[in-house]
């Protein structure tokens, strides 16, 4: 269901708080429909900065309407219960995953603060910070000449789902992820623009079902000229005309998953290890592969 009212969205955490950031906007991603306003509330790393984050969170509230949603990090469990007193919906990303994991490990967490400060170190961590940075540079068709850098290049109508796609494998796999609209005048075309097709070997085409793509821009521009699904229809058909001329590959992200979509993708361009089910006539075996991008 869609919804035009802004929900207000907190990342808190006793550090920098982009974890609690890029693990909450990957969730909130799953819902292309809802618009959100994020802020970011670090070091958070007292009870009375707990208090204060409190007081801002609950005047948000009032003010909007509506309960925020609060993603923490929080470890101290002082700070934390000060923030799920707030008129909000908080969801501690932390502990939801670090009582199950003692139990596992029969063992107690370290539960002292910055203890995710390490993976801000990591060359891992770097490579996804590049990875993001990228991503955000080249979304919506900017910089195409610099196409040579990216791992992944995704192509389609306007709002037919790049970029959150784009996003979450740049955040989840530190892959350098661009994406282009079809712009009018290139509909006209039966190939893809050169900038796309120079790079082939990187392309992945993404359609959607023109009903829903026209209740998806409605709610962004309710203008006939680009939400209607007369309009809709014609430029999916000319893009599929593009995609099959080119011989790229093509996913559907009308009911498909942000996570199946990168999962197909990744699989299809051979990007990382996919672990995959095939049958035989009296068995059923794994089938591994591992290619990383040059």
């Amino acid at each position: 269901m869609s919804n035009s009212v802004k929900r207000f969205v907190f990342f808190i955490s006793d550090r920098t708080g982009l974890t609690a950031e890029s693990y909450g906007k990957s969730l909130l991603a799953q819902f292309p429909n809802q618009q959100f306003e994020y802020q970011r509330l670090a070091f958070i790393d007292t009870e009375e900065k707990a208090l204060l984050a409190n007081g801002i969170i609950n005047r948000t509230a009032l003010k909007s309407g509506l309960e925020p949603i609060v993603f923490s990090t929080l470890v101290n469990n002082g700070s934390q219960e000060i923030i799920e007193q707030s008129s909000a919906e908080v969801i501690g990303l932390f502990n939801t995953f670090i009582a199950p994991l003692e139990n596992i490990l029969e063992d107690e967490s370290a539960h002292k603060l910055g203890s995710s400060e390490q993976i801000f170190k990591s060359s891992e961590y770097e490579k996804r910070l590049d990875a993001i940075d990228y991503c955000m540079a080249h979304d919506d068709g900017v910089r195409p000449d610099h196409y040579e850098q990216a791992d992944v290049i995704i192509t389609g109508v306007s709002r037919s789902g790049k970029t959150p796609v784009s996003l979450y494998l740049a955040l989840n796999f530190s892959f350098k992820v661009a994406n282009y609209p079809i712009t009018d005048h290139e509909l006209e075309d039966d190939q893809l623009p050169e900038c796309l097709l120079s790079h082939k070997e990187k392309l992945i085409g993404l359609t959607i079902s023109p009903r829903q793509l026209s209740t998806i821009r409605m709610n962004r521009r309710s203008s006939n000229a680009y939400a209607s699904l007369s309009v809709c229809q014609r430029e999916l058909k000319a893009t599929s005309r593009m995609f099959l001329a080119s011989k790229i590959p093509v996913f559907d992200s009308t009911e498909t998953s942000i996570e199946e979509l990168a999962g197909n993708i990744l699989k299809v361009l051979k990007l990382r290890n996919v672990h995959e089910i095939t049958s035989t006539s009296n068995q059923t075996c794994w089938s591994t592969s591992l290619i990383v991008p040059a």
